[in-house]
């Protein structure tokens, strides 16, 4: 069992969870993510390792509360355990020979994006933030993102905190700027899609971290498919980092859409029971 050793909320719809994890914590590296069960009922979902703590043995995960076991998961308390926490999973962020990049961040995908920028910035990168919001009361990691940041740009849909404007206004004036070897961009799949088409513009390499329907981590089920290239790949092990210029998006937006009436009944049961 896998105890909660401390639980923040970060705004009405995000928290954040440190879990006591000691043999993920020493080999966890950024861009990875575990599976979790919140009981020994509950269906298996990715998250992102967010952070880590060798020395502490603990790892810290930040969930958007959107369907059923992410539901579930937040009625749990520091002290409360968690049935399974398995990982770390998927391939680590390439963060070796880079002068400079740009990583970019949309809602909740900016707790992806944080542990690159900061893995970046400790392997000697320049690192350029972008991060975007709906509004105000949605902005999550703002200190953490300045302390590894050469600069930081917070955009927001109603310009109610930083600029009015999305991710890519920003960025692309970074682009007219500056000379990057990479942008990385992690968010809603629409927002990847249009990120990758304008440094596609510019010929800057582009990767992007993909979160689809997955089920067993391992490539076995199948369920976290792309069409990448031209080619089937599975998130869990090929990824969940993929060149953004072959990524084929609206298949992915498509399939993302699968089980959406199913979460909603779901979601819908939980909240009568919790009534």
């Amino acid at each position: 069992m896998f105890r909660i050793v401390k639980k923040e909320a970060l705004n009405p719809t995000v928290s954040k969870m440190v879990i006591e994890a000691p043999l993920i914590a020493n080999k966890a590296r950024a861009g990875q993510f575990i599976i979790l069960r919140v009981d020994d009922r509950g269906e298996r979902i990715p998250l992102t390792v967010a952070d880590y703590d060798r020395q502490a043995g603990t790892v810290t995960i930040i969930y958007q509360i959107v369907g059923a076991t992410t539901m579930r998961l937040d009625r749990l308390q520091e002290g409360d355990q968690l049935a399974d926490f398995v990982g770390p999973l998927g391939k680590p962020t390439d963060v070796e020979g880079k002068k400079r990049v740009a990583v970019v961040g949309g809602g909740v995908g900016c707790a992806i994006a944080l542990p690159v920028a900061k893995a970046m910035q400790q392997a000697g990168t320049v690192v350029d933030s972008v991060v975007g919001f709906r509004n105000r009361d949605l902005v999550i990691l703002e200190e953490e993102f300045k302390a590894v940041s050469n600069e930081y740009r917070l955009m927001t849909d109603d310009g109610s905190a930083g600029q009015k404007g999305l991710v890519t206004d920003a960025l692309r004036e970074l682009l007219q700027q500056n000379e990057y070897d990479e942008v990385i961009a992690i968010g809603p799949l629409v927002m990847m899609k249009f990120v990758s088409l304008l440094t596609k513009e510019y010929g800057v390499k582009t990767v992007v971290s993909m979160n689809p329907i997955m089920i067993d981590g391992t490539g076995m089920c199948g369920g976290c498919r792309l069409t990448v290239g031209g080619e089937t790949k599975f998130a869990c092990v090929d990824g969940p980092e993929f060149d953004g210029h072959l990524v084929d998006f609206d298949q992915a937006m498509e399939r993302g859409r699968t089980y959406h009436a199913y979460e909603q009944e779901r979601c819908n049961l939980l909240k009568k029971e919790a009534e």
